[in-house]
């Protein structure tokens, strides 16, 4: 039940009016919950008018970004190599707010069946493989020969924002990715960046949170891991992070496949 049908549902059951103290205060509580009722339908409207609004853009951005990218992909040198770089980013927010867009609808979305997970890793290092390249960063992976029951395109979002903030804060050595020996079916995402500060770590899945790492090298939004958070709560998986400020991060993710209800 909604909102406004609970709120109605509750002015109903208000009890009879014995004498005209009750008739007038029942008739003020009418009145100031109508009021209440029009300001969410209003409230409401604007919501889902700002939604499509940005769907759209989101949708729109695409076709000149793609045309860009296209562009860039003729031309030769340092600078077209940078730029590449730079759209790819852009790229990546606007990936980030259409996730965000559809969290609220996710459950409807949600196509859950056992996927294979190397297929799904995969993708996500396809999809990265010129930052690896640009930035000299190894990468250490084997097939993991695990099925999981997931949704493959929201799993596959958390694997490649986990794996874009490695990239992001790693200068230099190398990425890991496996499945972790002691704990059945959680992978491990492993890199030798810069780390994160133990007073940082139970707040790196808060909405807007940034950190000391994001305010000092201005790259992070402070929503990608709080999606990331969201999103496997709802597909009944949990991810933890261990960091090390110097030595590198480990974000682990378990896809146990427990079956529950998704509501």
């Amino acid at each position: 039940m909604n909102i406004k049908k609970h709120a109605q549902s509750m002015i109903e059951q208000l009890p009879s009016s014995r004498n005209q103290i009750e008739v007038d205060y029942n008739q003020i509580v009418t009145i100031i919950d109508k009021a209440r009722r029009d300001d969410l339908s209003s409230a409401d409207a604007k919501a889902r008018e700002m939604l499509e609004y940005f769907t759209l853009w989101v949708h729109q951005i695409k076709t000149p970004i793609a045309g860009m990218n296209l562009m860039l992909q003729t031309m030769e040198g340092e600078d077209a190599v940078e730029l590449l770089a730079e759209l790819f980013k852009i790229e990546e927010y606007v990936e980030i707010i259409l996730h965000y867009m559809r969290m609220e609808n996710m459950c409807t979305d949600l196509v859950l069946k056992r996927q294979n997970l190397d297929s799904i890793i995969k993708q996500a290092i396809h999809k990265y493989a010129g930052s690896f390249i640009r930035k000299k960063i190894s990468l250490h992976y084997e097939c993991v020969d695990t099925w999981v029951l997931t949704d493959e395109k929201w799993l596959l979002f958390v694997i490649e924002q986990v794996l874009s903030n490695a990239l992001k804060y790693t200068k230099r050595g190398s990425i890991s990715i496996y499945m972790d020996e002691d704990k059945k079916y959680t992978l491990v995402i492993e890199d030798t960046g810069i780390g994160i500060q133990e007073e940082d770590l139970p707040r790196v899945f808060e909405s807007g949170f940034t950190g000391y790492n994001g305010h000092m090298h201005k790259k992070s939004t402070g929503i990608g891991l709080y999606l990331c958070k969201k999103i496997l709560s709802r597909l009944s998986h949990t991810i933890k992070i261990e960091s090390v400020v110097g030595k590198g991060t480990k974000v682990f993710i378990n896809l146990e496949m427990i079956e529950r209800m998704i509501e």
